[in-house]
C-alpha cells in the first residue's frame, strides 16, 4: 500500500465528523490517508503509535469544544508528536475569539467557521493552500525499523552490525546528534539509560534487546519441527555454507541451514570483491550474501539465524544436531562451514574500545560516521585491503599498519596498485599497536617500529583490526580430528594421525571432504589446506553435497 500522509480530523460531534471526513475524502483521498476520532485520548494514543511507525501527518483539524479537551489544548498536545503538521481549528461564530487567540498560542495556521458549506468555496481552497505550504519542506519519513544509541555503544554496534550482517533495513538515529531519535524518545517517556532501542514497523520497541530478541521479532528465526528428519544439515552460512544451501536443496534433498549470526560469513562484510568469477565490476559480500540466500530458499532450503550449534551426536546412524536453545535436530548428515574469527588484538586498551572505536572485520555498519576521521587498520590481507579502499571514500585519512616490509606477500596485486593510486591511504611498515587511548571512546593509537622499537602517539578515530583468523570448532566433539589450530580434517589426510584407525570404522576410506566422523563433512575456510578464496569455498561447499548423496546411498 501507498505510505500516504495523513489529514487527521477530531470532533465529539459524530455527526460534524462524519461530514468533514466525507468531504476531505471525496477531494484528497488519492494522496492522503483521511483518519478520524471523536474520542480525545483515543487520537492522542494514535498519535504515539503513529509516531513510532513512521508516520506523516500533514494536517491536523480539530473541533474547539470538547468535552475532555479543548481544541487549542489538543493542538497543543498535537504538536509535540508532529511539530510540521498544519493546524485548523473548528469553530462556531460565538467561539471566533477564542480562534483568533489560538493563533498565538499554537500558531494555528487558519480557523474555519462551522458550517462551511459548501466545501469548494469555503473548505478546500483552505485545505489546498495549507498541503501546498506543507509539500515544500516535507520529506517522507524512513518506514521501517529505527535503531536510537550511541555512537560509540558496543550495545549500539552490535544491534546495528546484526541487522546489517541479515540484510533488514533499518534507519540508525544516534542520540546525540538526531532530533529525531531524542523525540521519539521523548514521546514514549524513555531514558537515554535505556538505549539502545529499537523501534520495529508495527510501532512497538524494544528496549536494550539481545540479538535473540530482534531476531524473533523481526521473523529471522523461525521454529524446527523437532520430528522432522533432515537429509542434510549445513552449520553456517558463510560461502561454502550458502552454495551447499543451493546445491542441496536443487538436488532435492531436504536441507536446513543454520546461523550463529548473519549469512555471508567474513565475506558478507567485505565491501567489495573483485575476483569473483562472472563478475567483471566486482560486487560487495552482503549482494553476494542476499543473491545467495534468496537463491537457497526459492529452491527449498530451510534457514534458521541467529542459532548456535552446541554439540552433534551420533545415535544409530543419524545425527543429532543440538541448539544453544535445547532444540535437538535430527539428520542423516551434516555439513559443517562455520568459517573462522578474526584474532583478538591482544594489546593495551583494545578491549576498552571495542565496539567504540575498535571493530574485528570490515565493521561497514561504522563506516560512514568515519567522514572526514584518521582511521586505522592492522592486517596486511585481502580483507583489510577491501576495507581501506571503502573507507577511503569517507576517512580524511587510512592508515594501513603492518609488521611486514610491505603488501606484496600477503595482499592481492589488484588491490596493492588500487591502495597505491588512492592518496589518502598510508602505509605503515615493519609497525605494531602498542596502545589505545581514550576517554569514552577511542581517541589515540600509540604505534611502534618493530625495528627500533620507537614510539609514535596519533590521534585515532577508529581501528578495524584483520589480524589473521582462527577457526570456529571448539565447541565440535565426536572425535573429530582437528589440527594444531584448530581446522578439521579431513580425507585423506585423517591417515598421517595417529589415532585414525581407532575412530575410523568404515571398510572404505573417508570421502575427500568427509571428517573423521562418517556422514559429516567439512568445507570452507573451516576445513584444514582450505584455499580461503571465496570461489573456493562456493567450490566446496557444492563439491560437499555430491559427497552427501554417495554417503546417504550407502546407509540406505
Amino acid at each position: 500500500m501507498k505510505n500516504l500522509p495523513i489529514i487527521f480530523c477530531i470532533d465529539d460531534d459524530s455527526q460534524v465528523l462524519r461530514a468533514v471526513t466525507r468531504d476531505l475524502k471525496s477531494k484528497y483521498r488519492d494522496n492522503y490517508k483521511i483518519l478520524s476520532t471523536t474520542v480525545v485520548s483515543e487520537a492522542l494514543d494514535s498519535l504515539l503509535e503513529l509516531k513510532n511507525k513512521g508516520e506523516s501527518v500533514a494536517i491536523f483539524i480539530s473541533d474547539q469544544r470538547m468535552p475532555e479537551m479543548d481544541g487549542v489544548s489538543f493542538l497543543e498536545k498535537a504538536m509535540e508528536f508532529f511539530p510540521d503538521a498544519k493546524r485548523v481549528l473548528l469553530t462556531a461564530y460565538s467561539d471566533k475569539d477564542a480562534a483568533i487567540k489560538a493563533i498565538n498560542a499554537v500558531k494555528l495556521d487558519y480557523y474555519l467557521i462551522k458550517p462551511w458549506d459548501p466545501p469548494e468555496e469555503k473548505l478546500f481552497p483552505v485545505i489546498d493552500d495549507l498541503l501546498e505550504d506543507w509539500q515544500v519542506d516535507y520529506y517522507p519519513v524512513f518506514k521501517g525499523i529505527k535503531v536510537i544509541g550511541y555512537q560509540y555503544s558496543l550495545q549500539s554496534h552490535e544491534v546495528k552490525d546484526f541487522l546489517a550482517g541479515n540484510l533488514v533495513p533499518y534507519q540508525w538515529l544516534d542520540i546525540q546528534t538526531d532530533p529525531e531519535g531524542k523525540k521519539l524518545l521523548e514521546v514514549n517517556k524513555l531514558d537515554v539509560k535505556q538505549l539502545p532501542v529499537i523501534f520495529l514497523e508495527d510501532g512497538t520497541h524494544l528496549i536494550q534487546p539481545n540479538i535473540a530478541e530482534i531476531a524473533d521479532k523481526i521473523g529471522l528465526n523461525p521454529h524446527v519441527d523437532r520430528q522432522e528428519i533432515y537429509d542434510v544439515v549445513i552449520i553456517g552460512a558463510g560461502p561454502a555454507g550458502l552454495a551447499a544451501g543451493v546445491y542441496g536443496a536443487s538436488e532435492g534433498l531436504k536441507t536446513l541451514l543454520i546461523e550463529r549470526r548473519a549469512p555471508g560469513g567474513q565475506a558478507g562484510t567485505s565491501s567489495r570483491i573483485e575476483n569473483y568469477l562472472g563478475f567483471p565490476t566486482g560486487l560487495s559480500g552482503s549482494e553476494l550474501s542476499r543473491r545467495a540466500m534468496t537463491q537457497a530458499a526459492r529452491l527449498g532450503t530451510e534457514f534458521i539465524s541467529p542459532q548456535t550449534v552446541k554439540s552433534i551426536e551420533q545415535i544409530d546412524g543419524y545425527k543429532k544436531v543440538l541448539l544453544e536453545d535445547g532444540t535437538a535436530i535430527n539428520t542423516r548428515s551434516v555439513i559443517i562451514t562455520t568459517g573462522v574469527d578474526y584474532r583478538k588484538l591482544d594489546t593495551k586498551g583494545i578491549d576498552s574500545f571495542t565496539g567504540a572505536g575498535v571493530y574485528y572485520g570490515a565493521a561497514m555498519t561504522e563506516a560512514t560516521a568515519c567522514k572526514g576521521k584518521e582511521v586505522f587498520i592492522v592486517g596486511g590481507g585481502n580483507s583489510a585491503g577491501q576495507a581501506a579502499m571503502y573507507l577511503s571514500k569517507f576517512a580524511k585519512n587510512v592508515w594501513i599498519v603492518i609488521r611486514k616490509d610491505d603488501l606484496s606477500r600477503t595482499m592481492s596485486a589488484y588491490l596493492i596498485d588500487q591502495i597505491d593510486a588512492t592518496p589518502n591511504i598510508h602505509i605503515c611498515p615493519k609497525t605494531k599497536i602498542g596502545e589505545a587511548r581514550g576517554t569514552d571512546k577511542l581517541e589515540q593509537l600509540t604505534l611502534i617500529d618493530v625495528t627500533n622499537c620507537n614510539e609514535e602517539v596519533k590521534q585515532a578515530d577508529a581501528l578495524y583490526i584483520f589480524i589473521g583468523a582462527k577457526p570456529f570448532t571448539d565447541w565440535i566433539g565426536l572425535d573429530i580430528l582437528k589440527d594444531d589450530k584448530g581446522f578439521i580434517e579431513t580425507g585423506r589426510e585423517l591417515k598421517k594421525y595417529d589415532n585414525y584407525e581407532k575412530i575410523w570404522k568404515q571398510k572404505r576410506d573417508p570421502y575427500l571432504l568427509e571428517t573423521c566422523c562418517p556422514g559429516v563433512f567439512a568445507a570452507g575456510d573451516v576445513r584444514a589446506g582450505a584455499m580461503n578464496r571465496v570461489a573456493s569455498a562456493v567450490g566446496e561447499g557444492s563439491m560437499a553435497i555430491s559427497f552427501v548423496h554417495k554417503y546417504l546411498a550407502e546407509v540406505k
